[in-house]
């Protein structure tokens, strides 16, 4: 037997439970019809069945001799290795019949959803695995083995008790996988938040005895004016606003450009790129790569931007590096950059003409410290919740 079972249970093959195995319609199934026709597509791999993406038939014949029946269950004969034998329940949501690759198991004695349950559990896909035959791209699992199948069986008033407890437990389930998207998407939105009150002077309080940031402003440029902006008249006292460009530089990274890549790391020299893949490759190459650190890399056809604190080399001539002023905290501004996106065409060149005239608020440099400090700390919290969820 393949495991040890209660006392009161026993051990039988399928075909002794079930009063048919039976192959589905050959016929093409065209977009319209007269009935649904349940393909090994609509068979989900959690046991029930997904009534999206259907096909149709009119054909008389086949409704006639592969319509469906409540609690019939339907076996995914040829499939991927992975999810060969691919088994759900049909509850009679609509009237269907089924395709070919499907085989149609109508229990007999047996509570039809402690089958599927058998049918959908870890013991059954490694049979399904071990008794698979295998060809080009796809395997398969023929009725006259899947009659074999071993069940094991307890009385039939424990099966619906086994059923009912399962039914809790996928119930509680669905709700932990829901929540743990909308927690994901809590979070992303706070992280959002939090670096808008970060550069709006609301994350932290401020120290009076600060240096205001119009005096650093002056120290990098003596002929700096504060700007009357609207949009900042809530700033804290100490706080000012100029222009990305008036705290940055940037170079056209020409030189730096990578002419080949590879995904094996054990080239030492990482080849970047400003959006989300960030890191798209490694390169040997030891001509040109950068290394006046840290600095930020910036895409001026997306605006993607990256804080970058180890030696690299770049994609394109899109992207563009930027040094920070000393006097300005670089993870200061990488934070202001990755919540300030413009808005606008496909492939339009921000940099010189756009991006550089943004206004940025510049708090005081012990505050920039402070701020960067506390975003870290809640930061790290968070990705912790997210890691463990």
């Amino acid at each position: 037997m393949p495991f040890e079972v209660p006392e009161s249970w026993v051990w039988c093959r399928l075909e002794d439970i079930v009063c048919e195995l039976k192959y589905g319609t050959s016929e093409k199934s065209s977009s319209v019809g007269k009935i649904a026709v349940l393909r090994m597509g609509n068979i989900t791999n959690v046991g029930t069945i997904d009534y999206s993406n259907l096909v149709y038939s009119s054909n008389d014949e086949d409704i006639e001799q592969y319509s469906l029946e409540k609690d019939d269950l339907l076996f995914n004969r040829t499939n991927s290795s992975e999810w060969v034998g691919k088994t759900a329940i049909y509850k009679e949501e609509q009237p269907a019949i089924y395709a070919g690759y499907l085989i149609r198991i109508r229990p007999l004695l047996i509570s039809p959803d402690y089958l599927n349950t058998v049918m959908n559990s870890c013991y059954y896909r490694d049979w399904c695995y071990d008794v698979k035959t295998d060809a080009v791209n796809q395997s398969n699992i023929n009725a006259q083995k899947l009659s074999q199948l071993m069940i094991p069986i307890p009385p039939l008033k424990e099966q619906g008790r086994i059923v009912a407890e399962m039914d809790k437990w996928i119930s509680l389930i669905d709700i932990v996988k829901n929540g743990k998207g909308n927690l994901l998407t809590v979070i992303k939105q706070a992280k959002s938040k939090i670096l808008d009150l970060a550069i709006h002077g609301k994350l932290i309080p401020q120290d009076l005895n600060d240096e205001p940031a119009i005096e650093l402003l002056k120290r990098i440029n003596p002929n700096f004016t504060p700007r009357d902006n609207g949009h900042y008249t809530q700033l804290p006292e100490g706080w000012t606003v100029c222009r990305l460009e008036q705290i940055t530089n940037y170079e056209q990274p020409t030189a730096y450009i990578v002419n080949s890549t590879t995904y094996d790391d054990s080239y030492s020299t990482p080849v970047l790129t400003a959006g989300k893949s960030f890191i798209i490759g490694y390169t040997n190459e030891t001509a040109g790569i950068y290394s006046n650190l840290p600095c930020i890399i910036f895409d001026d056809f997306t605006t993607d931007s990256k804080k970058v604190n180890f030696p690299f080399k770049v994609k394109s001539s899109a992207m563009k590096i930027l040094k920070i002023h000393t006097d300005i905290e670089v993870d200061y501004v990488a934070m202001f950059m990755s919540i300030t996106k413009l808005v606008g065409g496909t492939h339009k060149r921000y940099w010189i003409s756009e991006y550089s005239k943004l206004e940025i608020s510049i708090p005081p440099k012990a505050e920039q410290k402070r701020i960067v400090y506390t975003v870290r700390e809640i930061f790290t919290q968070l990705n912790e919740i997210m890691e463990s969820l």
